[in-house]
Parts: C-alpha cells; structure tokens; sequence
C-alpha cells in the first residue's frame, strides 16, 4: 500500500481556501436544473432570451432537487398579454403537504415591457414558436428561463445536421491520430 496522506496547514491556508471557494461558487453561478436537449434537435434556434418564472414557494423547492421536465413545453401569449408557459412539468415537492400546485399548471414568465413588445412582433411571423431551452438558478439564486426563439425543422434538415456532426467526429479522429 502507500504512504499516508500528510497534509501541512499553513497560515495562508484560510486564504488560499477562501479563493478556491470563491472559484467554486463563480462556476456554481448558474446552477442548471433541467435542459430541453429536444429543442436544439427538432428546432433551429434563432435567438434566446432570459426570463423570470413566476412560481409557489415548493415549486421552488422542487426545482432544487432537479424534479423538473420541460420536455414538450413552450411559451405563448395569453389574451392579456402576458408570456406564459406551458407544459413545464414540476414534480409536487414530497414534504409540501396538500396545497402543492398541479405539475403542469400555466405559469407566468416576467419580462420588461419592450421585450414583450418585441417578442410579440416576432411571434406574428408565420411558424415561430418560443421553446425553453433551460431552466436554472442565477446568480441571487432566482430561478430564469431560457427562451429561444425558434422555427421547426423539416426531416431533411434533421438528417444533414446528423451527417455534419458524424463528419466533423471523423475529422477530429483524423486530427487525433
């Protein structure tokens, strides 16, 4: 077997462990909870957007423990106005008791006013959906939305972005060797 582990603390230590913890929460900053990996696959993306989500207290919960779908799920204007989505799946949080929400209840998305505008303008143009690409925790620990704007791809489209990507795997085993 081998030696034990020695380990020397130095009176730098603290520091240096309070800069490596600094580092951790800085990667850590956009904890991601569920991605839509159907998305970049059935639709082209032609640009995103963040959004607020506006959720019950153990829903937030729930998504902490990553029990959250958004597989189907996209976003429309209701006849208010107001951005929703729909389909998001959100699993009832175990400990919330009887007054958790339904899993696939509507939920509001908060934008400012001239992103509505813009996203409602953009939405009048024929075969543009809003899709969810990502659902996760920002920075202040508030959980965003990430919307792409999107139009469907055709089978044929499907099939060359398979070709190209087993094209570009050969090119790298080439480079490899």
């Amino acid at each position: 077997m081998g030696q034990p582990l020695r380990v020397q603390i130095s009176p730098s230590a603290p520091l240096l462990f309070g800069a490596f913890y600094g580092i951790i929460i800085g990667l850590m900053a956009q904890n991601i909870v569920v991605t839509n990996r159907e998305a970049r696959k059935d639709y082209n993306i032609l640009w995103t957007l963040e959004a607020g989500i506006q959720l019950q207290g153990c829903e937030v919960k729930s998504l902490r423990e990553h029990n959250a779908n958004l597989k189907g799920s996209f976003a429309h204007f209701d006849k208010n106005s107001n951005l929703v989505l729909y389909n998001m799946h959100i699993a009832p949080y175990q400990q919330a008791g009887i007054t958790s929400p339904e899993p696939l209840r509507p939920r509001m998305l908060l934008l400012h006013k001239t992103e509505i505008k813009r996203l409602q303008g953009e939405l009048n143009q024929k075969g543009l959906t809003l899709i969810p690409l990502k659902a996760y925790f920002n920075k202040r620990g508030l959980v965003k939305v990430e919307l792409g704007l999107s139009k469907g791809k055709k089978s044929y489209d499907k099939r060359e972005d398979i070709k190209k990507r087993e094209h570009n795997r050969q090119m790298q085993r080439a480079v490899r060797k």
